[in-house]
């Protein structure tokens, strides 16, 4: 079973490791964007965003407290589907479609991870193939 966590712990983090370069090396054009969808200190906000992203793949892929790793992805996901994606507000058809889909994407990427932050969590050392324990314990 560690080497088959191991695997999706590499396959979930790739998203979120790539989407924080992004967001560190692309901040202006990427703070345009976020700055159409109304988020206020858009600048700040995807540079911070990138942060956590970055520190929080980066945890779930090495297993250093992994399952505080995934909740960071958590705290970043929810609100994300919210702000960026509120297909609720789109008037075209096309567009509200794809801002759906993204929605759904953060929706569920945010359900996966909080179903690893209990998993990291219940399973303790005994998950192995990390580099630390859990930091929370909720068994």
């Amino acid at each position: 079973m560690d080497i088959l966590v191991l695997i999706g712990r590499i396959l979930f983090s790739a998203l979120f490791i790539g989407s924080a370069v992004g967001h560190l090396t692309q901040t202006k054009a990427m703070a345009g964007y976020a700055s159409s969808k109304g988020v206020p200190q858009a600048f700040a906000a995807t540079l911070v965003s990138g942060l956590i992203i970055g520190a929080g793949g980066l945890m779930v892929l090495l297993g250093i407290w992994a399952d505080l790793g995934a909740l960071l992805l958590v705290i970043f996901l929810i609100p994300t589907a919210l702000l960026m994606h509120p297909f609720w507000k789109e008037s075209d058809p096309q567009g509200r479609q794809v801002e759906m889909i993204q929605f759904q994407k953060d929706i569920a990427l945010g359900g996966a991870a909080l179903m690893l932050f209990a998993l990291f969590s219940f399973a303790g050392d005994e998950l192995g193939l990390t580099i630390t324990g859990p930091l929370f314990n909720i068994s």
